[in-house]
């Protein structure tokens, strides 16, 4: 008789996202072996892999070119390393529960990231993070990865209890333990990205060298865009030996090499257009181009003449377009004729600032930036919290706005996720508000935040908030507010929802006790190993992130024969997760065309009634014996 599946209960391995990689390139280097506990798996055999790759492999090689430091390989391994946790919703902090895709996460990064890989691998397509800049003061995740699992949740905090500390110039590994914080965050959060994705890092020069050796190794040098430049402080900057410091560093890489990138024009770029033509002033200046050249060569069908004013005109070497497009631009304004003294014309091309429907020209932008300032973003959160400076040296949130209208190929640049793991006081969420506020676009972001704990002498901590979390998400819900109320009429369908998730213990109690362990109050817990506390919503959203279903997807719940059915997007997740399944249950499910479908094991009264599932989803939802085993789990 087929056994139901049950749901893992656990992250999905990153040893196994890299072998499943690695197969889709080069199958033939893999062969099975037994496993310690007898099942048959995929495995690599390396001889083959060392064949296929040539000369092109380094085995103790006296010199090699490498960065490494104290810490690097265990960085690794945790970066790879599964966990036993899960995300908890929390509706009532949240903002449009029910119809937002935003999505608020409070947690370790590190956990969360690789809790959202399963759902998220490849959808993300731009990641901006503000990590800690190594400044001596800065507090850091404490990552001591080699202690056991119960050392490393017991003494893995400060001495106040916090999952982090500072890390102080005076610790023997103050840039190991940076680099180890940002490389295996950084390892999973590249698994995130869409092939056209890219990520943005705000750093400064006590970090920048090492940041983007980290980056090289991670995306690739080939991958790296470019290192931004940004003046980021109007007046007096940061004293340092013999300067005064005003500028940062945004490092730009992305997930696959880029062919093109283009930005909106600024107040300098748009300048260049300051020709006037008063027939098409709405599409505001223009500037010009000369269409004869000398640098072609020789192309005989770019010698040609055109009739102006009764004037045949010839190029002096020849023309830089084809005869007809030459006509066509002629016939839409597009070209300048300027008489000489000699009685010749010039002719040049008239390049508008913007296009018949009024969008902009876009351009290539700038390694450097001068602005916005930092004094902006001071100037923004103080605006929304009524002149309370909750929260310092919050980036502007008009720098967030300028990459996430950046052009990357030719992919739609308003309708993506945006991810932020160092989230703050969630200027990168206000950002794509904003935007989508002025375009209509549809971006969504995905914001997560440790809750470090708010000084007890600071403003923050006086205005009641009690963490950076609380912080964040009041910044949400008042610039939301802001933005809707500054322009009612074209932000009606604008989401400024939230839904807010809180990373925490697994749903389930730990049953793998050895057998000379066994009593009966542990053989109890097999009747149902899920903890007390938790709610069916809790285990809904565990199976939406075991299954890879995005956490943003809209729910709907019904009430059937005593039971609660969550339907999620339509049929791509439906879960009963309470009560006692009957047919008739079954049937309202089958009527929902299920993707995949979920219970919970004690919501079988027998085990003959969980192994009827099978033949009761063939016959209403006309599913192969195949289908049943792997649309159907239970927990």
């Amino acid at each position: 008789m087929e056994q139901v599946k049950h749901i893992d209960m656990q992250s999905s391995d990153g040893a196994q996202f890299n072998l499943d990689a690695l197969y889709k390139i080069a199958p033939s280097c893999f062969t099975e072996a037994k496993g310690d506990d007898g099942t048959v798996r995929k495995v690599v055999d390396f001889a083959k892999l060392r064949l296929l790759l040539g000369d092109n492999v380094v085995d103790d090689a006296p010199e090699v070119y490498d960065f490494t430091w104290v810490g690097k390989r265990a960085a690794m391994r945790e970066a790879a390393a599964p966990i036993r946790k899960t995300l908890r919703p929390c509706p009532n902090e949240s903002v449009d529960w029910e119809t937002t895709q935003n999505l608020y996460i409070e947690g370790d990064n590190l956990e969360v990231l690789k809790l959202l890989q399963n759902s998220y691998m490849g959808k993300v397509k731009m990641i901006y993070i503000d990590p800690p800049y190594n400044t001596g003061n800065d507090f850091v995740y404490h990552d001591d990865f080699a202690q056991s699992a119960d050392e490393y949740d017991e003494m893995n905090r400060d001495e106040e209890g916090n999952r982090y500390r500072k890390n102080t110039d005076s610790n023997g590994r103050f840039h190991s333990d940076w680099c180890s914080m940002l490389y295996s965050r950084l390892m999973v959060a590249r698994s995130l990205l869409s092939e056209d994705g890219t990520i943005f890092i705000s750093i400064d020069d006590n970090e920048v060298d090492n940041l983007r050796k980290l980056c090289d190794e991670i995306f690739g040098y080939d991958n790296r865009i470019e290192t931004i430049v940004w003046k980021n402080k109007y007046g007096a900057g940061a004293y340092t030996v013999g300067f005064i410091s005003v500028h940062e560093y945004i490092l730009c890489y992305s997930k696959k090499k880029i062919t093109n990138l283009t930005s909106e024009l600024d107040e300098e770029g748009q300048a260049v257009y300051s020709k006037r033509d008063e027939k098409y002033n709405l599409r505001g200046g223009y500037m010009t181009q000369p269409l004869m050249t000398n640098s072609l060569g020789d192309r005989p069908n770019l010698m040609y003449s055109i009739e102006y004013n009764g004037v045949t005109i010839y190029p002096k070497k020849q023309w830089v377009w084809s005869q007809e497009r030459l006509q066509n631009a002629i016939a839409n304004n597009e070209v300048e004729f300027n008489l000489q003294k000699d009685g010749s014309y010039s002719v040049r091309s008239k390049a508008y600032l913007r296009d018949e429907n009024g969008k902009m020209r876009r351009g290539k932008p700038l390694s450097l930036m001068s602005g916005p300032f930092n004094q902006e973003g001071t100037k923004e959160i103080r605006t929304l919290f009524e002149g309370k400076s909750v929260f310092d040296f919050t980036k502007p949130s008009l720098l967030i706005k300028k990459f996430l209208s950046l052009q990357i190929n030719d992919s739609d640049n308003t309708d993506f996720v945006v991810m932020d793991f160092f989230s703050g006081s969630g200027t990168t969420a206000d950002a794509v508000m904003q935007l989508n506020a002025e375009d209509g676009g549809h971006r969504k972001y995905i914001m997560v935040q440790w809750p470090e704990e708010t000084p007890t002498d600071s403003e923050a901590a006086k205005a009641g908030y009690k963490n950076i979390c609380e912080i964040g998400k009041e910044r949400i819900r008042r610039a939301g507010k802001k933005i809707k109320s500054d322009s009612p009429l074209t932000t009606q369908d604008l989401d400024i929802g939230f839904r807010v998730f809180k990373c925490d213990d697994s749903n389930y109690k730990d049953v793998a006790f050895s057998p000379k362990y066994y009593s009966q109050e542990s053989l109890d817990l097999f009747v149902d190993n899920i903890k007390d506390d938790r709610s069916d919503l809790d285990l809904l959203f565990d199976c939406m992130l075991r299954w890879g279903v995005e956490l943003s997807m809209p729910l709907k719940s019904s009430k059937v024969d005593g039971c609660t059915i969550h339907n999620v997007d339509d049929g791509n997740l439906v879960a009963c997760l309470n009560g006692t399944v009957t047919e008739k249950v079954i049937d309202a499910i089958a009527s929902m065309n299920p993707l995949r479908v979920v219970f919970r094991d004690g919501s079988f009264i027998e085990a003959a009634a969980k192994m009827n599932l099978f033949e009761l989803f063939k016959q209403k939802c006309n599913w192969s014996e195949s289908e049943v085993r792997n649309n159907v789990r239970v927990i």
